[in-house]
C-alpha cells in the first residue's frame, strides 16, 4: 500500500489568520484548491484550515463581507496530521474518524505536504 509521502500535494497553500476572507477565496482560486493552511502566529499557536465550505456556511451563509471578516474568525483549528510514512489506510481512517476530507503531513518539523479523500480515491 503507498504511503502519505508517495501522494501528497507538496506545495501547501498558506494564508496569515488575520488576512479578510476575501484574500483567500482569491488565493484558493488562483492555486486551484479548496483549501489553506492557516499559519502559526507565534511558536506556542497551532495550525489552521480554512476551506470552502468554511466560507460558504460560515460568510456567506451568514451574509458577511468576505472583505471584513478575518481568517482566524471562520478558520478551523486545530488541524489533523499524519507522517510521511503513514499508509494511505491510516490516512484515511484518520478522515473518517474526524469527519474531515483533509489531512496534513508533519515531518516532525515542518508541514511538508496535504492529502485529500480525493486524492486518496484517485489512487484506487
Amino acid at each position: 500500500m503507498k504511503i502519505a509521502q508517495e501522494i501528497m500535494t507538496k506545495e501547501v497553500a498558506t494564508i496569515h489568520p488575520h488576512a479578510p476572507v476575501a484574500e483567500a477565496i482569491r488565493r484558493m482560486r488562483e492555486r486551484q484548491v479548496g483549501s489553506l493552511l492557516v499559519e502559526k502566529v507565534s511558536p506556542s499557536d497551532t495550525w489552521g484550515i480554512i476551506t470552502q465550505n468554511d466560507v460558504v456556511q460560515r460568510v456567506v451563509a451568514h451574509d458577511k463581507d468576505p472583505t471584513l471578516v478575518k481568517v482566524n474568525e471562520v478558520m478551523s483549528k486545530p488541524i489533523s496530521f499524519v507522517r510521511p510514512d503513514t499508509p494511505l489506510r491510516e490516512c484515511a481512517q484518520v478522515m473518517a474518524r474526524e469527519h474531515i476530507r483533509r489531512v496534513f503531513v508533519f515531518d516532525g518539523h515542518n508541514v511538508v505536504g496535504v492529502i485529500s479523500a480525493n486524492d486518496i480515491f484517485d489512487t484506487l
